[in-house]
């Protein structure tokens, strides 16, 4: 749910007052959040895809297939869920410089909400 104009007022004051009374703890916070969860979920699924090529070239060294099966599943599973989850992290990690654009549609509430939001931004920052 978007935030009304007057939370959104409140919470820029309360990020700059933050910044104001310790800019050091502000910094730190900022690489938190969606962001840090998506990229430690995608290491986990790197490190399952891993787990995944151990239990497969195990299953083939003993002589299991049915090891080499499950490994090879847990491999896939991992990688489907890597790119996923690369793909609709923050900052568009997946979409790549060469992107093609979103076809126009009709403003909405969300286009016309986020438009204020970075003419504010930009009125802040003096640019």
């Amino acid at each position: 749910m978007p935030l009304s104009e007057h939370e959104q007022r409140l919470l820029e004051q309360m990020e700059r007052a933050l910044y104001a009374e310790d800019p050091k703890f502000a910094s730190a916070l900022e690489g938190t959040g969606l962001r840090t969860y998506t990229r430690r979920k995608v290491y986990l699924a790197a490190a399952g895809f891993v787990v995944g090529v151990g239990l497969l070239m195990g299953g083939m060294v003993a002589q299991y297939v049915w090891v080499g099966v499950v490994g090879f599943l847990v491999m896939l599973g991992c990688a489907v869920l890597a790119v996923t989850w690369w793909r609709r992290s923050p900052g568009g990690h997946g979409a790549g410089p060469k992107a093609a654009p979103a076809p126009r549609r009709k403003a909405g509430v969300m286009d016309r909400m986020e438009q204020r939001w970075q003419r504010r931004r930009d009125e802040h920052n003096g640019i």
